[in-house]
């Protein structure tokens, strides 16, 4: 036990975890230089947190308190002694006390929206190229799928991460590293569908796009040479929109910020951290002075944002379209500026030593402040959460980070971090309670070590699980219902990779493997596959796609998911964990989008998935 009775297994004041359980189930103890460093990077919480912070609660809970008087959301002052009416209306509602104090009262219903059984593709958005592409798939190819991912049956899409990176160059390749979690990359913007891109010359422009758009590889830096030229050409000579400055006029100032973020980036880099020192502080006299001597390059930034905005409803259109929160953002990016004390600059969120990262992670993104959080009524997860479930629906990446996160100090190695805790249950409420108001599913990336109490606690809160054929030691029959499955992950082995063993090829052109481990986890995957009744031996790459599909449609999983890789037998994954050489986001489709809709392979896997779907509801 540590002072006061405490187990190294509770977090202290600070919410750091002085032990952890490795993945040999053992008991490990954390450094007492490596709490001193985190803790004076967390900072001590102020005394009376507690009693300013908001609460997040449910109808027919007590609150805590003594009488209350709460101002509604919707209009209207009740009194509360106590406990909150059965009937008491979700939302965001004021409290005040007796004494005249005031805090955030979020009542939730205590579990998300969970739409009817269906199947779905997941879309790495950027690899789906069509003929009218600039290099990389965009909002309008994302309308082509939906189309015809409707055709086929399916009721849903799971996209990649549309987030913003810096408008400068290079660009950042991994959509789970933006700046931002509120704001999204205008690379995606279809050039041609922009209101005035008629009466502007962009031929020269067209003929280097259709030049990148037979490339090998996807190259972020020229395709964003090219549109943000058209961009700029078309903005200065853009029709006044009286639909622009009325959607402008209703965003939060966070939107506002961000142009300003994106005007100063692109005048000083893309690090706050290397601005000129006044310039790093958004609310200081400086900062305002040069955003209103740039007032024009601001505009066009959340312009850009509007383009956005409306070209991915058209995208979506109804259907229900699931989009990627990432699970941090870029340290040196328009979030930590704008919210730079949420946020503990000196630390990178990663992950212990396990079994298949012997030395830990680091994963480049400093980690939120779970105390300053609470402090700030929770507005920057919820600004982030609000604007991803735009489409009706949300994954969650490593949701794990809801309830601890661990936390590898600068300059030190991943062995030397350890777990501070957040404030889970009131997290998990919240995403309930936007989830009810937006009718918007949301899913939980739970792969990899999860600690005891957290799936079920996921589960409470309908915030469905996530289970991979390639993963799972049950067979899917016996999956749980409230899950999305799925055969593999963006991270993970195709099916035409696993079967082919090209993707244990690809991966020796970065690693070294001298004792063959690369073959044997290959072997232990087929293995597995072909047990549960997968693919027999001599199986083609198409049948091995429909075998190891058709295991996965017996799940009762109430979403489906089936990849556009191996819809079309892709040998390459879209990202090789770990491995900063090889050109990971970056490996378009071997077909066009044109070609993908007609492709005899994915005509197949919708045929097996949208009759699992039919036979299951009936």
């Amino acid at each position: 036990m540590t002072s006061a009775g405490r187990s190294s297994a509770d977090p202290d004041e600070w919410g750091i975890v002085a032990s952890w359980v490795d993945a040999y189930d053992r008991r490990q103890q954390v450094s007492g230089e490596s709490v001193r460093r985190l803790r004076g990077l967390v900072g001590h919480p102020p005394h009376d947190l507690d009693e300013r912070a908001p609460l997040v609660s449910r109808p027919g809970h007590d609150l805590g308190v003594g009488a209350v008087d709460i101002a509604l959301e919707g209009g209207g002052v009740v009194r509360v002694e106590g406990r909150l009416p059965p009937d008491f209306p979700l939302g965001y509602h004021t409290m005040r006390d007796p004494t005249g104090l005031e805090r955030l009262l979020a009542v939730s219903p205590g579990c998300c929206f969970v739409p009817a059984r269906r199947w779905g593709w997941s879309v790495q958005l950027y690899s789906v190229r069509s003929h009218g592409s600039w290099g990389i798939g965009d909002l309008a190819d994302l309308r082509g799928i939906r189309e015809w991912a409707q055709r086929c049956g399916a009721g849903f899409l799971m996209v990649s991460p549309l987030h913003a990176t810096a408008p400068t160059l290079p660009q950042q390749a991994s959509p789970y590293l933006p700046v931002t979690r509120s704001h999204r990359n205008p690379i995606y913007l279809r050039i041609e569908e922009v209101p005035g891109a008629d009466g502007a010359d962009l031929s020269d422009l067209r003929s280097g796009a259709a030049a990148l758009n037979a490339s090998a590889s996807i190259d972020r830096d020229a395709v964003w040479r090219l549109k943000s030229a058209a961009l700029e050409r078309i903005f200065v000579r853009r029709p006044e929109n009286a639909d622009f400055i009325t959607w402008r006029r209703r965003q939060s100032w966070g939107l506002e910020q961000f142009g300003i973020w994106c005007t100063l980036a692109q005048r000083f880099g893309s690090d706050w951290h290397t601005w000129p020192a006044l310039l790093q502080h958004p609310q200081s006299a400086e900062v305002a002075q040069l955003a209103a001597e740039a007032a024009e390059r601001v505009t066009f930034h959340i312009w850009l944002q509007w383009l956005l905005d409306g070209q991915l409803k058209a995208a979506c259109g109804e259907m229900l379209v699931i989009q990627d929160l990432p699970v941090g953002v870029d340290a040196g990016g328009a979030d930590t500026w704008a919210e730079r004390g949420a946020f503990v600059d000196g630390a990178r969120i990663g992950a212990p030593p396990d079994f298949f990262n012997a030395h830990g992670q680091e994963w480049g993104a400093p980690p939120v402040n779970p105390w300053q959080l609470r402090a700030e009524g929770y507005r920057p997860f919820l600004d982030a959460l609000r604007s991803t479930l735009g489409g009706g629906g949300v994954r969650i990446d490593h949701v794990l980070g809801l309830f601890r996160q661990w936390y590898v100090p600068a300059n030190a190695s991943p062995v030397d971090g350890a777990y501070v805790r957040f404030p889970s249950a009131d997290l998990l409420d919240l995403v309930a309670l936007e989830s009810a108001r937006a009718s918007a599913v949301v899913v939980g990336e739970d792969l990899g070590t999860v600690e005891s109490g957290v799936r079920l606690a996921l589960a409470d809160h309908a915030v469905l699980s996530y289970r991979l054929l390639w993963f799972e030691n049950e067979p899917p029959p016996q999956w749980p219902a409230h899950s999305l499955a799925a055969v593999t992950t963006h991270d993970l082995p195709t099916v035409a990779g696993l079967l082919t063993g090209s993707d244990v090829v690809d991966q020796r052109r970065y690693v070294v493997d001298p004792d063959g481990q690369l073959d044997h986890g290959r072997r232990q995957l087929l293995d597995r596959l072909i047990k549960r009744g997968g693919p027999p031996c001599g199986a083609s790459v198409e049948e091995a796609v429909m075998s190891a599909y058709s295991l996965l449609a017996q799940a009762p999983s109430t979403l489906l998911s089936a990849t556009l890789e191996d819809a079309v037998a892709a040998e390459f994954r879209p990202n090789m964990p770990g491995i900063t050489d090889r050109p990971n986001w970056c490996v378009p489709l071997p077909v066009p989008l044109e070609e993908l809709v007609e492709h005899p392979l994915a005509q197949q896997l919708a045929a097996l998935l949208d009759d699992a779907v039919r036979r299951k509801l009936r």
